[in-house]
């Protein structure tokens, strides 16, 4: 895949704006048909999920005492509770292609690093015999949400991390990437981390950081 910017800002619904961290599978969908039916012919293309699709409880930013919902390898899912589609580990398959038939394009948002989680599990990077304690940075933690640790972009696996992530998202459908707590300050490692895991996963995907 070649290096290229987006030819125009990406425009489109962003799930937060309205719903916080509390939007479920059947707003989503409204929302999206609403966008095609209205907005779509002015160039609005994009339905992104903001954060804590992998939250039951859709928490208060910031908790870490709450289990969310990871695969075997550490990774987010979407929680069946909000997302019925996702059960038996279907995650956003089913939503993304309702989006993409309604000719629109299905974002998601992301934390960067592993979950503590993950990390407290040491759970198994796909791919690779390295678990998440060999790539979690537990000293590099979000100023904002304390669910999550960086990981270390120069330990072996950071990169089959965020592969076998990205990998995910693009068997899911996914067209857009919001990151969070990645551009200030600058994480340049993590940063070309995900880079390359676009590259590598055969889907094109906007990454707005």
């Amino acid at each position: 895949m070649p290096n290229m910017l987006a030819p125009t800002p990406p425009m489109g619904w962003n799930s937060f704006d309205c719903y916080d961290m509390a939007v479920t599978e059947e707003e989503v969908l409204g929302n999206a048909e609403y966008q095609a039916r209205h907005l779509r012919e002015f160039g609005w293309e994009y339905v992104v999920i903001d954060g804590m699709w992998y939250d039951p409880t859709s928490a208060a930013w910031g908790r870490s005492d709450q289990p969310l919902v990871l695969d075997d390898y550490g990774r987010y899912l979407p929680c069946p509770r909000k997302f019925p589609s996702a059960e038996e580990g279907q995650g956003f398959k089913q939503i993304g292609d309702k989006i993409h038939a309604l000719g629109l394009k299905f974002g998601i948002h992301i934390m960067r690093g592993i979950a503590r989680q993950a990390v407290q599990a040491n759970t198994p990077i796909l791919g690779t015999s390295k678990h998440a304690r060999d790539i979690a940075d537990t000293t590099n933690i979000c100023g904002w949400w304390e669910r999550s640790y960086g990981v270390n972009a120069a330990k072996d696996g950071a990169q089959q991390w965020y592969d076998a992530n990205f990998q995910l998202y693009a068997d899911w459908g996914v067209d857009f990437i919001k990151a969070d707590d990645i551009s200030a300050p600058y994480r340049r490692g993590e940063i070309e981390c995900i880079h390359q895991a676009i590259a590598r996963c055969g889907r094109e995907m906007v990454l707005s950081l």
